[in-house]
């Protein structure tokens, strides 16, 4: 299992909407997304801190796995560890 990238939540909805999930809606800085009966909530954050987002990923029954594999699906993706800072 791969330790979990720090990612933005952005970066978050988009993985998961590669999953089939959908937002059902967005109340301040929170994102709500749906697949079928499942559901999770994702903060609309900078930066996830990884505690977040395995607790997100827990709540939306996705495997760390798919997730990491949904993120490079994105062919831009870089971690933000990688990323130069400005």
């Amino acid at each position: 299992m791969p330790s979990l990238p720090v990612v933005s939540g952005a970066e978050a909805v988009r993985a998961l909407e590669r999953l089939s999930f959908v937002v059902a809606r967005q109340r301040g800085s929170h994102i709500v997304l749906r697949r079928a009966s499942q559901g999770c909530v994702v903060p609309n954050h900078r930066e996830l801190k990884t505690g977040t987002l395995s607790g997100l990923l827990k709540q939306a029954g996705v495997s760390v796995d798919d997730f990491v594999n949904a993120l490079k699906a994105n062919n831009s993706f870089k971690p933000n560890s990688l990323r130069e800072s400005a």
